[in-house]
């Protein structure tokens, strides 16, 4: 019995191990799953955004056939946000970075054009127009509150994966850090709208 002992003790080291990188792996796929599908719901909520901008942008053509050139930006900012796809296996801070440029770059563009409908009295009081502005306003909310889960959802992944022993074993397991969304530079600073 005593020439068997270190080899049953080295099996029951080996299947230890095994065990507990067989339940990280699970719970590191559970939480990056979790992270996917808040990631998918964060899309949803900005194409929900540019689906709305053809309409608002179709309403107020009638009112403001001289302000072409903002109408155009918007459009031509739409584009761009719409072109720019992320993975959400693999969000990286770049592309987070890269992501939000873009939106930030049309959130510019609906001001400009927000305001630029503050000077048509007809525009505003248009109730097609006004119950799209409510419902982009909604829309706005709406992505705050998604990029906020998406951000929780992170939080508990990249925690598990950070925590010793994990962060040796998870790394050859092939999970790796996921990136948050952070303000963008200048956003501590109020917009001016010009009228």
């Amino acid at each position: 019995m005593k020439k068997w002992l270190p080899a049953i003790l080295i099996i029951a080291f080996v299947g230890l191990i095994g065990l507990f990188v067989a339940n990280l792996n699970n719970v590191l796929v559970t939480l990056e799953e979790k992270t996917e599908a808040q990631w998918g719901n964060v899309e949803s909520a900005y194409q929900r955004r540019a689906d709305l901008i053809p309409n608002i942008v179709n309403t107020a053509k009638g009112y403001a056939e001289f302000e072409q050139e903002t109408l155009t930006q918007v459009i031509e900012a739409r584009s761009r946000a719409t072109a720019v796809n992320i993975d959400p296996s693999n969000i990286t801070p770049e592309q987070l970075e890269q992501f939000q440029n873009v939106q930030s770059g049309l959130s510019s563009a609906l001001s400009r054009l927000l305001a630029v409908f503050e000077r048509y009295p007809d525009l505003k009081a248009n109730e097609n127009f006004k119950e799209l502005i409510n419902e982009l306003e909604r829309t706005e909310n709406r992505i705050n509150v998604e990029r906020n889960r998406f951000n929780e959802a992170v939080l508990p992944y990249n925690t598990k994966l950070k925590k010793f022993p994990n962060t040796f074993f998870a790394g050859i397991l092939g999970f790796e850090e996921k990136a948050y969304f952070k303000s963008q530079e200048g956003s501590e600073q109020a917009p001016v709208v010009e009228f």
